[in-house]
């Protein structure tokens, strides 16, 4: 395996401009099944996951679907890689048709030992901005892990929520997310690359998706709430076609607890904190 030097990686960058482009967004809508905000609307919480996208030609794409490591990101051999989780500060609203520019910078490299293997860590810090404006600040964790078998069963049981919608991740669901964020990772829509090559019982859920349903299911129970920060990580994957439910509870400190469950324990955690 390739020895990395993580300094020589801490503080890469990357930028990219897009237009927010209203029939992109209009896409991104009907993929989650969700009203499109119109020109000047403000673009809902975390869908500007599904824009700011630097897509790469074939030839620079791995056997995973994903651009091959070793560009921006660092290389990591044959491992697999996974949304681990993040943070997101949404300071004010990106507007749909008016361009914006994402800036990205890789803020930490650690490789650590887990029970199933080596797990390299990388930490990216992306801002949008839209004029002279920070809109959102984000990192996100992204993990690389040896092959090995997936975790898949849940050891948290989830609690009693006081709002829950349930979600049906069919294929066809899967396959338009992927395409509005171009996302190649081939466990989303290629099933026998999914359960042969990394050993899913069937196609994965998007990582984001989940945090994106999350978060808009709070936002419906509770459309009069500001929604200031969001802390958000994995336990396992979901795996379609079951049915998941997104869900939460409030906390007394201008918080709220949020989830995806399926089967009855936990798969997704996240803590939203919004204006009180």
């Amino acid at each position: 395996m390739t020895t990395l030097d993580p300094g020589s990686w801490i503080g890469r960058k990357e930028n990219f401009d897009d237009n927010i482009d209203v029939g992109h967004v209009r896409r991104i809508a009907l993929s989650l099944n969700e009203e499109a905000p119109g020109e000047g609307g403000a673009l809902p919480l975390l869908w500007q996951w599904g824009l700011f996208i630097n897509a790469l030609p074939y030839h620079e794409l791995g056997d995973d679907g994903h651009p091959q490591r070793g560009g921006f990101l660092p290389p990591a051999d044959d491992r697999n890689r996974m949304w681990a989780g993040g943070r997101v500060q949404f300071l004010q609203d990106l507007r749909v048709g008016r361009k914006g520019r994402r800036e990205s910078t890789i803020a930490a490299v650690t490789e650590k030992q887990g029970r199933s293997g080596k797990l390299l860590f990388v930490t990216v810090k992306h801002d949008y901005i839209q004029g002279d404006a920070l809109c959102i600040s984000e990192e996100q964790d992204i993990v690389y892990r040896e092959p090995s078998p997936p975790k898949l069963e849940g050891g948290m049981i989830a609690p009693e929520a006081q709002w829950s919608e349930a979600v049906v991740p069919d294929p066809v669901m899967l396959f338009r997310y992927s395409a509005v964020t171009f996302n190649g990772h081939r466990i989303h829509y290629d099933e026998p690359y999914a359960t042969r090559t990394e050993g899913y019982p069937g196609l994965v859920v998007h990582g984001p998706m989940i945090a994106t349903l999350m978060c808009r299911a709070f936002v419906h129970a509770h459309p009069d709430k500001q929604v200031l920060s969001l802390s958000y990580r994995g336990l396992r994957p979901l795996i379609a076609p079951r049915p998941f439910n997104v869900a939460g509870v409030l906390a007394e400190d201008g918080s709220a607890n949020l989830w995806a469950e399926q089967g009855g324990t936990l798969a997704h955690q996240a803590e939203l904190r919004f204006k009180s």
